[in-house]
């Protein structure tokens, strides 16, 4: 069978409408990363522009696990998304950080790539604004691939609390749900995770690890 190979891509933004320094929250790449590697997976990271994908500076903490550095490398020189073979992955995932509302969500490549894997019945996973990733991709009849599934997000109320609605393209949430997901939340800050078929979603940093190891239940 060979290794699993799982696509990671990430966000090329660093900065919010007001300048305001963003990028990937690295619990949310490095806790998978982690998973997936020490599982045994083949590792791809991936982004719209390739090279640098910048790490969100309010996720670095002296008291983060050494462990992340390790990963955090390999945000340095990501993959430009348009030149993947992407049929080669057997699932994608999309880690959060307020970048991907930026350039993600926005990337057509992206949401054909995503509608490609769906469509296939691969994995397709993402974590707090990670699902931004899948507003652009479409079932086989052309529907949203989220339309009347249950997913999650980082919600309104996460975002109200962090003070960065206003500094952000949309509500991940409000898209979602106007794309007819049936949207369900949590607590804010609790770790929730939704399962709809091959579709895996995570609402907030503390959902990371829980998402990776409903991928790594997935192929078992």
């Amino acid at each position: 069978m060979g290794k699993k190979k799982i696509l990671i891509i990430t966000t090329n933004t660093s900065g919010l409408a007001d300048g305001t320094p963003t990028g990937v929250w690295l619990e949310e790449f490095a806790v998978p990363y982690i998973i997936f590697e020490k599982t045994g997976y083949d590792i791809t990271v991936a982004s719209p522009l390739g090279g640098e994908s910048p790490i969100d500076e309010n996720s670095l903490s002296c008291s983060n696990p050494m462990e992340w550095d390790e990963a955090a490398k390999y945000l340095k020189n990501t993959k430009k998304v348009d030149e993947l073979v992407y049929t080669q992955f057997d699932a994608i995932f999309f880690p959060g950080g307020h970048g991907p509302m930026f350039d993600i969500a926005q990337n057509e490549t992206i949401g054909k790539i995503v509608s490609d894997f769906y469509n296939t019945g691969k994995i397709v996973s993402a974590v707090c604004h990670g699902p931004a990733g899948l507003v652009l991709a479409k079932d086989k009849d052309g529907s949203p691939i989220v339309q009347g599934k249950k997913v999650t997000s980082f919600t309104n109320k996460e975002e109200k609390i962090v003070k960065k609605a206003e500094l952000i393209p949309f509500s991940l949430e409000d898209r979602l749900k106007e794309l007819g997901a049936n949207f369900i939340e949590a607590k804010p800050w609790s770790e929730h995770v939704v399962v709809t078929d091959n579709l895996i979603t995570g609402q907030n940093p503390a959902s990371a690890i829980a998402v990776a190891e409903q991928i790594v239940k997935k192929f078992q």
